[in-house]
């Protein structure tokens, strides 16, 4: 039996590895998550730290309803990747307001996804009849019900 175990990784059909995943542009521009933002932050802390590296086409950050205080992390959209990418490499681990800021993107796809993001999802076709959804049906009564 020995003779016919076949290594799974050299088999044709199997799966390969996936690499590190690529950024993903939103409909808009290329977005860099920002977390661990120090809570007294403000927009103005944030662009004037992510303008060095380009123009910086939207700034969205999050305030907690109750306190007043950021959230924690920051959202900073620009409209070219290799601005993005400049802010992510230099700005991540580095210091706003006495703490350390980590900056990566906001959306990824894993390598070798299909362009327009990757598969799964519903489709139309799977577990429809006739254009309509499956349903599940009431019981039928048992005795001397009508159907």
């Amino acid at each position: 039996m020995a003779d016919n175990d076949v290594e799974m990784s050299s088999a044709p059909d199997a799966p390969k590895p996936q690499g590190a995943p690529v950024p993903s542009r939103s409909i808009e521009g290329w977005i860099v998550l920002v977390t661990n933002v120090h809570e007294e932050a403000g927009e103005e802390d944030l662009n004037d730290l992510f303008a060095e590296h380009g123009e910086v086409q939207n700034l969205h950050l999050n305030l907690d309803r109750r306190t007043g205080y950021v959230k924690g992390y920051a959202l900073v959209e620009y409209s070219t990747k290799e601005e993005a990418q400049s802010a992510i490499d230099s700005i991540d681990g580095s210091k706003l307001l006495d703490q350390t800021v980590s900056a990566d993107w906001a959306f990824v796809r894993p390598q070798g996804a299909n362009a327009n993001g990757g598969g799964g999802g519903r489709g139309r076709g799977r577990g429809t009849q006739g254009g309509r959804r499956q349903r599940s049906t009431s019981p039928v009564k048992a005795e001397g019900g009508e159907e």
